[in-house]
């Protein structure tokens, strides 16, 4: 009995790691990025403002959105406020919200499907450096630092209920 009960708990552990169910972000989704103009310190460090002035904004008018056609209608409405926090940051930039390709992702257990995406894009100044990007609708861009526990299943489970939260 006593060698029984090891060999259960490692069939178990072993059967639920690889039962996984792979959580894959909707077509629906939004998504958020912000090229840099160039790879140089001062560049990127430009791009993070940008996204750290917008970030609490927009993710304000995602809780909003009951469903991604709200969510665009809300991005659309504001375009010349976001295009304003820009400017203050960086003079020569373009905003713009439409299909943009992604290329396929996989963080902490959720696959971030390659695709065109509905989605924001701020470029600064060449647009020729390193970018930043999330998901902005459902509302998943502020997930992590809104989370105490970073592990894999904490955020998975997170994002499961976000997009079930969403779903049209």
């Amino acid at each position: 009995m006593k060698k029984i009960i090891p060999i259960l708990f490692v069939f178990f552990l072993v059967y639920g790691l690889n039962n996984k169910e792979e959580i894959i972000i909707p077509d629906y989704a939004i998504r958020f990025r912000v090229i840099a103009n160039s790879n140089s310190v001062e560049d990127q460090e430009l791009k993070l403002q940008v996204k750290e002035s917008l970030e609490s904004d927009l993710n304000e008018l995602m809780n909003e959105a009951k469903n991604s056609d709200e969510a665009k209608e809300l991005i659309n409405n504001n375009l010349d406020n976001i295009r304003r926090k820009v400017n203050e940051i960086v003079p020569i930039n373009e905003v713009s919200f439409g299909k943009n390709y992604f290329p396929l992702k996989k963080y902490h257990g959720v696959s971030y499907e390659a695709g065109m995406y509905d989605s924001l894009v701020i470029t600064l100044g060449s647009g020729s450096g390193n970018n930043w990007w999330c998901v902005m609708f459902p509302p998943l861009c502020l997930l992590e630092g809104k989370s105490n526990d970073s592990s894999k299943v904490q955020y998975r489970f997170l994002i499961k209920d976000i997009i079930t939260k969403y779903q049209s």
